[in-house]
């Protein structure tokens, strides 16, 4: 078996930005409605359905100088095995910063001691953002299944 080669490390946050992985931190509120108003996977996520994924993830942001939160990822994970990063978002008005980039960057390191052995994510439109941090498409896409609705 190769051994993975080390990541390099996540881009610098632009000054006075900070990566939190305390979900206290988290703007639950500012969160529920970037998603359910703006965010294409989860427009109309009602707020008690935000909180109860939330719950039961792990949840990171970035926050600004003056301690607003900017930007959002959720993980789903057994903790041992298997990741989902999903509900990454970056406020409109903080982006073009490279938020989106040292955010996910961070989780990726914050999910390294877990020694997971796989992390998903799925993204209609961000793609060249994902494969600079390592991300790839799916080598065999045809294993995967899914079952939706239920």
């Amino acid at each position: 078996m190769t051994a993975t080669p080390a990541a390099p490390a996540p881009p610098p946050l632009p000054d006075g930005h900070e990566f939190s992985a305390d979900p206290a931190r988290v703007d639950v509120a500012r969160v529920h409605r970037w998603l359910s108003t703006d965010a294409y996977w989860a427009l109309g996520r009602d707020l008690a359905q935000q909180q109860a994924a939330m719950t039961g993830s792990l949840n990171f942001g970035v926050y600004d100088a003056a301690g607003a939160q900017v930007a959002y990822a959720r993980v789903v994970t057994d903790r041992a095995t298997f990741a989902w990063l999903c509900d990454v978002y970056v406020d409109p008005a903080a982006r073009g910063k490279g938020l989106g980039t040292a955010l996910v960057a961070r989780v990726r390191e914050e999910l390294r001691p877990f020694g997971l052995r796989r992390i998903l994510l799925a993204t209609h439109d961000a793609h060249a953002v994902y494969a600079r941090l390592g991300f790839a498409p799916l080598e065999r896409p045809e294993h995967f299944m899914a079952l939706q609705p239920l």
